[in-house]
């Protein structure tokens, strides 16, 4: 199948990685889901501000089985339409059964609405919400209005070092009343640790566990009319609970996140509820098949035996012949029953020609549903509904060598091998969930062309993994670094929480066809905490593939993990493309394009000057480009320290950049030359774990770049900025995990050709051209007419003949043609005189050190090119992200003699002659198949990029088209 304009432009897919299996472990589980929740209309609003703008021992009465999800017909979210009351105990000074006795007069409390995912949140979103601290992104202001906290650690501000108190009412349950019908309330995690009082009575106290979900039965407890919850939330301490931090990602967030994320629920089911609805499945090999077994719980919540009739209803996707199973079954009085329907039993449970779920590039993403009830005579007592994606995943490791003896870690979706190339996931700072920021940037990051998410222990609400499993963007979720989930001595209450934690969240992972591994981080579980982890997962029926550790660690019971990590400062390029210093042990900042690298990057990451002026003061902005060795204040709380792991400044990254490109005497030309630094050392990590894949000894199989995104504006660790800003690493990335791509291998200065898309590419060659910096011709050559298999990687295939003079500064481009029609450009600005690492020194630290730096200022003596002619067409398409409209914009330059070199276009709001409009113009829904490009003389090209109409406001669309050697050129777009 020939490429698409817009596959080349706007999507990746897959690259493939060689080598032969040692171990094998494999899970074909997928199960029952909630419904997305419904896009906000929220997202609309947004357009015009950024992302999420500002307006002990567990109590013994606590049921440690697992709670129904919002999938189930007796689960409601409190608070979902009459919202939360929150305030401070500073403030509220009654006692517990006070704050929680129906009527208590709340009318002086913040006033919370619940989240995209049904929460109250966190201390500080009541406070935003109530118009506390506005902008509280920008600058410094966060820091102005609640303090700074410097150490994770318990909590160090006045304000936040008290309890807080969260409550909701609610209406005495008037359906599925009568005998035996029990109440219960859910809490689906707190953050800190919790007191739970209803109408007046003590339920539990000291609850704990950001991911462990507790059940308490309330009926005794319940009033007619209007029923009162009340929450008293206890500081957070991530060093000394099992809850979630921010690590060094960013500022922590002063009041230590102390909240609730996970909605309140409440369940009022019997005498007989169904709930813990899933499905496990065999799939054949060759996919031919899958047979499937369905479970679901039943409840009898009555004081005598209950027999219902039991049923579960499979519907293929998009409708069809649904295969509908019945028995019945006779539930012990107050005890819950797991009901199993096995292809066995029920041949109707073996699907010949399954639909299968694929990753977005390889394939649809069909999902199945699932309804089961439970029922006596004719009355429906209680029904569930979800969908399953039927798939494989195969975890194993390979390629063992002398610099990894156990082999790298490496994964199959469906028997397929593919390399992970993804970026970590950071949830919004304040832990606000909203379903259309999520829709938004899965349209980023499949315009980036990346299959994969790590999730390091900030595990996300149902919602998301639903987006995930349509979307088809594999995801790999696990514990925190650095806290107290590493922590090697544990209480007995610590134990069970732990458990409980594994449990739950097994619940939620097993649902979702996305969701493709789970992993400790920097260290290995111990034997306790392994033991108690599989514990929790197997009684959540969750398979895995489990991994022991991010780094090359091994546990007693999963072995070797077959990772490593680093490095998070800058390198550069050539560095990812190494695989001689390998360094030894756990494998950590030996960086370079071998094995699964389950976080790394270049370091600091500049966004553009749109996005530049959303966030950073004048001040900041001065100290960006005139004080290198400043603390930024969006990177992170670590000071001005800048070896180790210390990551508060930008002087690595700033002394490579004045080093290799040359000294810059305005913010604007310092932004100009971060994008280039940003896109090159991007592409060339991406690029070097798809060139190495054919290794046979430590092949390339994975690289999780370090990170994907932030849950605020930043200037640290990002390929995009939280107001989706598409700038030099956000290019980078994407021009590497193009789906049909030719790169040139910085090793070996070879090029090699890859296939990233799902299907075999034929009538493929490519051109590669050498020019000078004034433009002219040096070396030109073509393959021979290739075709390539779905991730087929093709080594070797050109070897350009390039200046060898010291002090060299050219090109090189690869022009990938699909019968004749371009379907790639990919153009390189190298030097002859090349980055030196002083290994020695770098290996096993998170930054390089040099022994001398790469030349390239000879680009600062480029011409400046007035011969560039821009052209914009705009039509109405259907995009990433819900967009309904798109524009090609061609930049063609007509000089015989200059390059154009790094030339961007954006999209803005302006006038029908063509005039931008004053202030903040950017369109922040538009998403690019391509960006910052170069053209030779003579040359021409046209990039995409998709948008939403409503974005405009009004006004008329216009394209600035702006670059490192040519004045700014506007053009309306017609």
């Amino acid at each position: 199948m020939a490429l698409t304009a817009w596959q080349t432009s706007a999507f990746g897919s897959v690259a493939n990685r060689a080598g032969t299996a040692s171990t094998t472990s494999t899970t074909n589980t997928a199960s029952s889901t909630g419904a997305a929740a419904a896009r906000s209309g929220a997202d609309a609003a947004r357009l015009t501000s950024s992302a999420f703008a500002d307006p002990a021992a567990l109590a013994t009465t606590a049921t440690l089985a697992l709670a129904p999800t919002t999938d189930n017909t007796a689960v409601t979210n409190l608070g979902a339409t009459t919202g939360w009351k929150v305030l401070t105990s500073t403030t509220a000074t009654q006692t517990g059964a006070q704050i929680s006795t129906p009527g208590f007069n709340t009318s002086a409390w913040l006033s919370v609405a619940a989240d995209g995912a049904g929460a109250p949140g966190t201390e500080i979103n009541a406070l935003l919400q109530n118009g506390t601290c506005p902008n509280v992104f920008f600058s410094t202001t966060m820091k102005t209005c609640f303090g700074q906290m410097t150490k994770v650690g318990p909590e160090t501000l006045a304000q936040f070092s008290v309890p807080w108190w969260y409550r909701a009412d609610f209406p005495a349950p008037t359906s599925g009343t009568g005998s035996g019908t029990a109440t219960k309330l859910i809490l689906n995690g707190v953050i800190g640790t919790a007191d739970l009082w209803v109408n007046g009575s003590q339920v539990a106290a000291s609850v704990t566990g950001a991911y462990a979900k507790n059940v308490y039965d309330i009926t005794s407890k319940l009033v007619s009319g209007t029923n009162s919850v009340a929450i008293e939330m206890h500081p957070n301490d991530p060093t000394a609970m099992l809850t979630l931090d921010n690590v060094d990602w960013s500022q922590i967030p002063p009041d230590n996140n102390t909240g609730i994320q996970f909605p309140v629920q409440l369940s009022t089911a019997g005498p007989l509820a169904v709930g813990n609805a899933h499905v496990n499945q065999a799939t054949a090999a060759d996919l031919s098949s899958s047979a499937l077994t369905i479970k679901t719980d039943v409840t009898n919540s009555s004081a005598t035996a209950q027999t219902g009739t039991v049923t579960a209803t499979v519907t293929p996707p998009g409708g069809g012949t649904p295969i509908t199973v019945s028995q019945n079954a006779t539930v012990a009085a107050n005890t819950t029953t797991t009901v199993t329907f096995t292809p066995s039993a029920f041949p109707a449970l073996t699907i010949t020609a399954p639909r299968i779920w694929w990753p977005y590039q390889l394939g649809a993403q069909p999902l199945y549903s699932l309804a089961t009830s439970v029922s006596q005579g004719t009355t429906t007592l209680d029904a569930t509904s979800g969908t399953f994606g039927i798939r494989t995943v195969s975890s194993y490791l390979t390629g063992a060598s002398s610099a990894a003896p156990s082999g790298v870690r490496a994964f199959k979706i469906n028997n397929v091998p593919i390399v992970m190339r993804g970026g970590g996931w950071d949830p919004d700072l304040f832990l606000r969930y909203d379903p259309a920021d999520t829709a938004r940037q899965i349209g980023v990051i499949k315009a980036m062309g990346l299959n994969s998410i790590r999730l390091e222990g900030h595990l996300m609400p149902p919602d998301w993994y639903q987006q995930m499993d349509a979307a088809g963007i594999l995801v790999n979720a696990g514990y925190q670094c650095c806290d107290f989930w590493e922590t090697t001595t544990y209480t007995a209450a610590d134990n069970a929480v732990y458990q409980a934690s594994a449990q739950a969240q097994g619940v939620v992972l097993r649902n979702h066809p996305s969701v493709f591994s789970f992993q400790w981080s920097d260290n290995a579980p111990t034997a306790n905490q392994e033991s108690l982890a599989l514990a929790g997962f197997a009684a959540a029926d969750y398979a895995g593939p489990f991994i022991s550790s991010a780094e090359y660690k091994s546990s007693p019971q999963l072995g070797a993990s077959g990772e490593k990590e680093g490095p998070y400062d800058w390198v550069p390029p050539s560095y990812w493309y190494d695989t001689t210093h390998t360094g030894s042990g756990d494998l950590t900042n030996a960086g370079g394009a071998w094995g699964f690298d389950s976080e790394q990057s270049g370091g600091n990451t500049v966004p553009t000057l749109d996005s530049i002026n959303r966030f950073l003061s004048a001040s900041d902005q001065s100290a960006l480009w005139q004080s290198t060795g400043a603390n930024q204040y969006h990177n992170n709380y670590e000071g001005t320290k800048h070896t180790g792991y210390h990551f508060g400044t930008l002087y690595n990254f700033d002394t490579a950049l004045s080093s290799r490109y040359g000294t810059w005497s305005s913010l604007a030309q310092y932004v100009q030359q971060a994008q280039v630094q940003n896109y090159e050392d991007t592409r060339a990590q991406f690029e070097a774990f798809i060139a190495h894949s054919t290794n046979t000894s430590a092949p390339s199989t994975g690289t999780i770049y370090w990170q994907m995104n932030k849950g605020w504006p930043t200037l640290l660790w990002s390929l995009y900025n939280n107001d989706y800003d598409q700038a030099g690493s956000f290019f980078g990335a994407q021009q590497a995990d193009k789906p049909l791509h030719a790169l040139y291998q910085l090793d070996t200065g070879k090029v090699t050709v890859d296939n990233l898309s799902g299907t075999t590419q034929a009538g493929v060659t490519v051109e590669s051209k050498v020019y000078n910096t004034a433009g002219a011709l040096l070396d030109d050559r073509t393959s021979g007419t290739l075709s390539l298999a779905s991730q087929q990687v093709a080594n070797g295939v050109l070897t350009p003949t390039t200046p060898t003079a010291s002090g060299t500064v050219y090109f090189v481009e690869l022009l990938v043609r699909q019968n004749g029609t371009v379907v790639n450009r990919n153009v390189y600005w190298l030097p002859t005189t090349a980055d030196s690492v002083n290994w020695n020194k770098t290996i096993g630290n998170p930054q390089a050190s040099m022994s001398s730096y790469a030349n390239l200022k000879a680009l600062q003596s480029l011409p400046s090119n007035t011969s560039l002619a821009v052209s914009a067409v705009t039509s109405n398409a259907a995009g990433p992200a819900g967009s309904d409209k798109q524009v090609a914009v061609t930049i063609t330059n007509n000089s015989s003699t200059t390059v154009g070199f790094f030339l961007r276009a954006d999209l803005r709001r302006g006038t029908a002659s063509g005039t931008e409009l004053s202030g903040d113009n950017e369109l922040r829904t538009s998403i690019w198949g391509d960006n910052d490009i170069t053209l030779m003389p003579g040359e021409s090209q046209t990039v995409i990029a998709s948008y939403s109409s409503a974005d405009l406001q009004g006004a008329t669309p216009v394209v600035s088209v702006s670059g490192w050697n040519m004045p700014k050129i506007d053009v309306v777009a017609s």
